[in-house]
């Protein structure tokens, strides 16, 4: 089979890629860093730098031609930025890719969405796939939401094409840039305190990246199952956060660090004011209400679906997650 994976230079996408090189799939890869794309070259994936934003319709048939199923890990993920950023990246995007899949006959369409649309500021334990948020609480989680109901359009539109949704729950691991990142370098601008809501006694239910592209080859196999299907994602393993990091900082990493317990409308307030004033300089505040809450509000998801539809079971506990990311954070010389 031949795969099509969007994104693929960071994160999920790259790493997504790497692993059907090894399975011994042919793979066309896409994505905006040229580098990353000429390191994929030479594992033997194909290779098109491309930002999907502006791509043309033309760019877009191309990336599909001769694939079987696409995996659409590309999207703007941030806690903060302007509405029209998201859309283009997140709406559009998905929607014009799924649009064309289903025209050009791919089998099988597997789209990376998010549990932040389950995100209300309140503590949640077992979210079950139909839970939504009366209110979204960024842009991010509006329009990752807003390119599932534009996939949902396609399910009846084109039936050939097998249209399926995965929400991964706080993906980390090797090419991660977005939540281990964050915390090394709040770590570096405070001297080694990590200040924490609540002091991190939240639950959180993270996911290993490597499971995570284990759930898309189950997605991208798994006969009989109905198009336009979501599922949440995660390692099955829900943790305090404070526990987390301990396990990854001082334990794998032997980082000398200290934890500080905030008030939560503390850090609220502060990130609020943050907010306003990257609204005027356009540049993403240390701090957002978003972020604040995910550290503070328990948030568990629901696997009865996942397991009982998809086979899926993490491959890797969670000890055996954050070793893994350890060594390739001390490897690539991020620590």
């Amino acid at each position: 089979m031949k795969f099509l994976v969007t994104g693929a230079t960071s994160g999920l996408g790259r790493n997504a890629v790497e692993w059907l090189l090894t399975q011994g799939h042919q793979v066309h890869a896409t994505g905006r860093n040229q580098i990353a794309g000429k390191e994929l070259t030479t594992l033997g994936a194909q290779f098109t730098a491309l930002d999907l934003v502006t791509a043309t319709d033309t760019d877009y048939l191309q990336l599909l031609s001769d694939c079987d199923i696409v995996w659409h890990c590309a999207a703007l993920s941030s806690p903060w930025g302007r509405y029209e950023w998201f859309y283009q990246a997140n709406t559009v995007v998905t929607a014009r890719l799924a649009q064309f899949a289903g025209k050009s006959g791919i089998k099988r369409f597997i789209h990376i969405s998010t549990p932040s649309i389950y995100f209300d500021f309140q503590s949640h334990q077992n979210i079950t796939e139909d839970y939504l948020a009366e209110h979204f609480a960024n842009h991010y989680a509006n329009t990752k939401y807003e390119a599932e109901k534009r996939i949902q359009e396609y399910v009846k539109l084109y039936p050939d094409t097998v249209y399926l949704i995965l929400r991964p729950r706080g993906i980390f691991g090797p090419h991660d840039r977005v939540i281990i990142p964050r915390i090394l370098a709040l770590l570096n601008r405070t001297g080694g305190i990590l200040y924490l809501p609540g002091g991190g006694q939240a639950f959180v239910d993270l996911t290993f990246v490597l499971n995570v592209v284990h759930a898309l080859y189950l997605a991208s196999d798994k006969q009989n199952i109905q198009s336009g299907n979501a599922f949440n994602i995660t390692n099955q393993q829900p943790c305090k956060l404070d526990d987390l990091i301990h396990l990854l900082l001082k334990d794998q990493l032997n980082l000398h660090y200290k934890t500080r317990s905030l008030p939560y409308r503390l850090l609220y307030g502060t990130a609020a004011l943050l907010e306003g004033i990257a609204s005027l300089t356009n540049k993403e505040p240390a701090l957002t209400r978003y972020s604040v809450g995910t550290l503070y509000f328990d948030m568990t998801l629901s696997q009865k679906m996942a397991i009982e539809r998809l086979g899926y079971q993490p491959l890797y506990n969670m000890n055996e997650s954050i070793h893994l990311t350890a060594q390739w954070l001390q490897q690539s010389g991020h620590v």
